[in-house]
This record gives structure tokens, sequence and C-alpha cells, in this order.
């Protein structure tokens, strides 16, 4: 594998006062950045924590202000390059700007983003998905860590989890408490898997398709009964469809259709979109449609389905 020798780029988003500054402070006081290579740390944002000037001198760390989003250009972040010549870059980002400034900007030839992470203070979680759910989706989606601060036993992380998952299945997501120390989250499905043949409720679905995702094993072998819509259409394999439910993701306007490949030789008598009751072996093998491995069913019975009080799922 080629080296990739550009300068890295750790991005760092959030709200106001998630607790970015104070994760950075604490990334800077790592042995890994505490080895004299010249930082420059971009802020965006003022929040009720402040940066130690003194701290960042020994840390051989520049911080560079951006008070307004249209001061983010590559000339910009060229001129930092030219000025400060860093061996690597931390960027404190403004959680009310849009993402799209983010990726819309071409970074400096000689950077490379090399990690993102999204901070979420738990305390204040909810109110801003009731709130601002488009916002924190559009945070989450590009992340490769979520990261959930002040997190105590009684909150609902298991749901979280799955709300971060179903936008983002790659993400690494981690919990941890107002020490700082890392919370193990179990996952509390609403079904037992000691049971060979799963009959999935309505308002299971959406954690059932996540937790599949994540721990396929537990599923494999097993046969499944649900209620769903049957995806039906010439871009699929002979004698298949795609049984599964429309979800909401952040808001009405971003609703999306999650499903798996299911094998039944009789699919063409299926009209698309209609509701069935499915019965089906659960497999994980390569398929085509996934161009890797993923979910395969087995139909071992489709029936005329009920189409449920709610038809959308959430995965919280």
């Amino acid at each position: 594998m080629k080296e990739d020798n550009r300068i890295p780029v750790y991005l760092i988003t959030g709200f106001l006062d998630s607790g970015k500054t104070t994760l950075l402070t604490d990334t800077l006081n790592m042995d890994y950045f505490n080895d004299g290579q010249r930082t420059v740390l971009i802020r965006c944002e003022d929040g009720e924590e402040e940066y130690d000037a003194e701290q960042l001198k020994s840390r051989n760390c520049r911080l560079v202000p951006v008070e307004d989003a249209e001061q983010l250009t590559t000339a910009f972040l060229d001129e930092v390059e030219r000025r400060y010549q860093p061996e690597r870059v931390l960027f404190e980002y403004n959680g009310m700007w849009p993402i799209d400034v983010l990726r819309k900007l071409k970074l400096p030839r000689s950077w490379g983003l090399y990690q993102v992470i999204d901070v979420i203070d738990s305390t204040t979680f909810e109110m801003y998905m009731n709130n601002m759910q488009s916002m924190i989706v559009d945070m989450v989606t590009d992340a490769d860590m979520v990261l959930f601060n002040r997190c105590t036993p009684d909150m609902p992380m298991s749901g979280w989890k799955r709300s971060i998952r179903a936008v983002n299945r790659m993400c690494e997501i981690v919990f941890e408490d107002v020490m700082g120390e890392e919370l193990e989250v179990e996952d509390i499905l609403p079904y037992s898997l000691e049971e060979e043949h799963l009959e999935l409720e309505d308002a299971d679905y959406g954690i059932w398709y996540i937790d599949i995702q994540e721990h396929p094993e537990r599923y494999i072998g097993k046969t499944i009964t649900m209620t769903v819509q049957a995806m039906t259409g010439m871009k699929l394999p002979r004698g298949t469809f795609v049984p599964g439910r429309n979800a909401m993701t952040c808001c009405e306007d971003d609703i999306r259709f999650f499903g798996f490949l299911c094998k039944y030789d009789k699919s063409r008598s299926l009209k698309k979109g209609e509701w069935v009751k499915v019965t089906a072996l659960i497999q994980w093998e390569h398929a085509d449609v996934y161009e890797d491995e993923g979910v395969v069913l087995y139909a071992k019975s489709v029936e005329k389905g009920q189409r449920p009080e709610d038809p959308l799922v959430y995965f919280r």
C-alpha cells in the first residue's frame, strides 16, 4: 500500500458546548500529539471552554480563529499552510454552520482528511433530535466516530446507537460517562435470540434491520416472519424481490426504503409496494446487487399482509 505523506487533518464537529474543546485539549495531551510536531488548530467557534495559550505553545500548536463560514476557502487554508507550515491540522467546526460548507471545501493539495469525529452532549441530544434532527444527521453521516459524552446509566443509549446506525453503518460509536470513562452499551432487543423462528412485530423492524447488519451471526439459519412492503423491479435478479419498510431517518422529507434481497420463485406475481407477510430463512452470502456479502432471505411463504397503522419505521 502506498504511504500517504499528506498532512493529516482531524475534523471535530458538534453543536456549541458539546465537548469539542475538551476532546481536543485531551487529544493534545496524548503522547501521539505531544511529539513536538507543528500543529495548527483551526477554531470556528467560541464555547464555554477556552484553550490554555501556554499549553498550546508548549505543544507547538498555533490557534487560528475563524469568525465566519465565508472565511473557509481553499485560499484561506493555503495561507494557513504557507504561514504556519503545519505537520498536522486540527479542525474544530461550528455545529451551527452547514456541513455543506465543509463538503464543498477543497483542502490544500498537501492536506488529507484523516478522521472525522462528531461529538454529542448526551444531556441535550434528545432536544436537538426533536428540533434540529436534520443537522445532526448531516454531521453524523460523514463521521468516522460519533462520541456521546456526559452519559448516565439511565439514558436510552441503545436507542441512540440504533439512530446513528440508521444513517451511518460504518462509524464507530462511543459512549463516555461524566468522568470520560467509556461505557459498554448492550443491545436491548425486543425479541429472544434463543428462538429459531422470530415473529417480528411491526414496531421492531428497525431494531432488527440494524442489529442483523452489525451481528449477522446471531441470525444466520433462523427463520423470520414479518409484515413488509414488496419492492420489485427489472434491475433485480429474476426470482427475487426486496421485502422491507420505509423509514424516517431525519425528517418527513428524508424517507428511505430499508430491506434485503429475497429469493422467491413467484416474485413476478407481486405488485410493487404491496403489503405482504413473509416467512423466510436468513442467510449471509454474496449477492451481485450488494456487490459484496450481505443478508439474503429465502422465502418459505409470501402471503397478503395488512398495512400497519403507522407504516413508517423509526430507529429510536
